[in-house]
């Protein structure tokens, strides 16, 4: 069937059948506002741990109503990504800096953001219980786009906290066999004392998705409704890949000396060895993770090889990792100006990787495992001047084990400055890294893929600033980046090592500028890299706003109602974009296809009337206006026109 030209009946037709919906969660919204009292004083404190999980950093609460239309968990970890179409699927960032390289990551590493792991552990601290849900709705029944959030937090007391926060991605997808059913869930808690604190949390994570392969010819976009346009990996396949992620945090801190006054004030004077105080530290990390890839046809013509079975596919790969650290901090007089800390700790980390082994036998397929274990050495050195200059660094180095010899050596300098509007910060940062790249990138076995590789390290220097003035909605940062052994993927999917050099530079511009009621939010990134053959990026990249505000006020009611209507863009410039491969679920690098040169434009409502906010959005309004290449990722069409609505309530009782 041919696509129809003008898309005005469908949209108002979609609009008819979802009215009623929206028009009963707006009333329940005005209901619940006016039946509320006036809000009860309430102090929230939210924080994660630094990457040695021994600080708190306190992160914003995020309930802001300020383009409410960007709900998506993936955007707020990077703002510009690539992705597959449709929401819940795997993705890369666009930007270089953004992009995820842990090699303890390297299974999940392409849904990184929607996962709930223990260094993304959040904490609370709330006088009253606090609650939030947020749920989105987008396209028609069959082909329906779902997202479920809901989290809570409640103290015990004024020292113990505990948590959840559940997650839901539930996508049908507009092109065929592309489902995603993402579920994932944290519960947590701490207890912070004054001599003593514990943190724990622990994860679900289940992410099953369908696998088509992308569509097989892209001028039958113009063609066919999104369902009728045919994939690789069809029925007869019936691909599918799962991912399951468990792991569990627990940090346990007992601090000595350096006792505060009664009135636990920091300038009171405190107790001990010239003000001394030092903190004992004991750190577990466990996380275990198994993905497993099926297909029900291999020898339809995607694949070019079969090693373990031509009729069947059931791939699996699993690891285990367990890390214990023990640690002692000390640090200097806290009410003085000048204060020091230093920090060293000995971490032991047990690992065991499973797989198939293709034994080369068409019926035949053996399971192999490895047992792997690294001690490291770690520690810290930090430096605070007063409340405006600080500077600290941080290292690793393996002793022994499979990655011995790997180091990392990191450190920021921040200064703080303070203007009539507010306080502004500039960050110099820096690190060199020596790492071992990941198991999987040396052994892999599956039924269309082996390989077995002996890599060398990867070296990788990197500088960076920011500066970033947030009463100003402001943010300048730059980074740049040399490698020696960048390892990646090629254009046949498999590991590769560049042998030599390799650069890349970024500049990243996020400004919100207003002019009376309209306001331009823009998020602009420039980067290059020095060798585009091995390592291409867009030179320029936008996700940028332009929208007029307003708020209403309501005097026999006495109420008030904000709204925001704007529209969004997200650009990019052409270049050669990853490919995905569903069996290996990694991006590997192509030369055919290039991507970019064409705006992905959104229109959008916000509204926020008291505790609740509510979007309604079109979703790629110019679909089919300004052409059909509206790809980043080759053969993975974006989706086209949708409605798209989403609301939030907040509760504090």
């Amino acid at each position: 069937m041919r696509r129809p030209r003008l898309f005005i009946i469908p949209i108002f037709a979609m609009m008819k059948r979802n009215l009623s919906i929206l028009t009963l969660l707006f009333l329940s919204v005005v209901l619940t506002a006016q039946s509320e009292e006036k809000a009860k004083p309430r102090t929230i404190r939210q924080w994660n741990l630094s990457g040695d999980f021994i600080d708190e950093v306190t992160i914003p609460f995020d309930t802001v109503f300020s383009l409410f239309h960007r709900f998506r968990l993936a955007d707020k970890y990077s703002s510009l990504n690539a992705t597959l179409g449709n929401y819940g699927l795997p993705f890369y960032q666009i930007n270089f800096f953004h992009r995820v390289t842990d090699p303890d990551k390297f299974l999940y590493s392409g849904y990184y953001p929607f996962m709930y792991v223990p260094e993304k552990a959040v904490f609370m601290n709330t006088q009253v219980p606090f609650s939030e849900m947020v749920w989105t709705y987008g396209a028609p029944r069959e082909t329906a786009e779902q997202t479920f959030r809901v989290r809570h937090s409640q103290n015990v007391n004024r020292y113990l906290n505990f948590g959840l926060v559940f997650d839901v991605i539930y996508n049908l997808g507009q092109y065929n066999h592309q489902k995603t059913d993402n579920k994932t869930f944290t519960f947590y808690g701490s207890y912070t004392g004054q001599k003593y604190k514990a943190y724990f949390s622990t994860g679900v994570n289940n992410l099953n998705i369908a696998e088509n392969g992308g569509i097989i010819d892209k001028d039958q976009l113009e063609l066919y409704e999104t369902r009728e346009v045919p994939v690789n990996l069809g029925s007869l396949n019936s691909s599918k890949s799962i991912l399951k992620n468990r792991n569990l945090l627990l940090v346990q801190r007992y601090r000595i000396g350096g006792e505060q006054s009664a009135k636990d004030s920091l300038k009171s004077k405190t107790s001990g060895l010239a003000g001394l105080s030092g903190t004992f530290s004991h750190i577990l990390t466990w996380e275990t993770n198994r993905r497993t890839y099926t297909d029900k046809a291999p020898g339809s013509g995607f694949y070019d090889t079969a090693f373990i079975n031509s009729s069947w596919t059931r791939d699996s790969l699993s690891s285990r990792m367990l890390k214990n650290t023990i640690r002692f901090d000390f640090m200097t007089d806290e009410s003085k100006k000048l204060r020091l800390g230093i920090g060293v700790g000995l971490r032991n980390e047990l690992i065991r990787y499973s797989q198939i082994i293709p034994s080369h036998d068409i019926n035949f397929a053996d399971t192999a495992a490895w047992n792997r274990n690294n001690n490291v050495l770690t520690g810290r050195i930090f430096n605070d001047i007063g409340e405006r200059f600080s500077w600290i660094a941080t290292g690793e180095f393996f002793l022994t084990g499979f990655r011995a010899g790997d180091f990392s050596l990191k450190g920021d300098i921040t200064k703080k400055f303070s203007f009539e509007k507010g306080t502004a910060s500039w960050v110099i940062s820096g690190s060199i890294t020596n790492t071992q790249p990941s198991f999987w990138f040396e052994n892999w076995g599956s039924n269309n893929f082996e390989w077995h590789n002996n890599l060398k390290k990867e070296f990788r220097i990197d500088v960076g600033t920011t500066f970033s003035y947030p009463v100003r909605k402001a943010e300048l940062k730059f980074n740049y980046a040399i490698i020696d052994n960048y390892t990646a993927f090629n254009t046949l999917s498999v590991p590769d090592q560049h042998q030599g050099g390799l650069s890349a530079a970024s500049l990243n511009v996020k400004k919100e500028i207003q002019a009376w009621k309209f306001h331009l939010a823009a998020d602009i990134l420039v980067q290059k890299s020095s060798n585009s053959e091995i390592l291409d990026l867009p030179l320029f990249t936008t996700k940028s706003s332009f929208f007029f505000e307003h708020l209403f006020r309501f005097k026999e009611t006495n109420g008030e109602l904000n709204t925001q209507l704007g529209i969004d863009v997200l650009y990019h410039t052409y270049y050669y974009p990853y490919e995905y491969m569903p069996s290996t679920g990694r991006f590997y690098r192509q030369d055919r296809i290039k991507t970019g040169n064409y705006p992905f434009i959104d229109v959008f409502l916000n509204l926020k009337l008291k505790r609740t906010r509510i979007f309604i959005m079109f979703d790629h309004l110019n679909s089919g206006y300004m052409g059909y290449d509206y790809f980043m990722i080759p053969s993975y069409p974006m989706n086209a026109r949708m409605l798209r609505y989403g609301i939030a309530w907040t509760f504090y009782n």
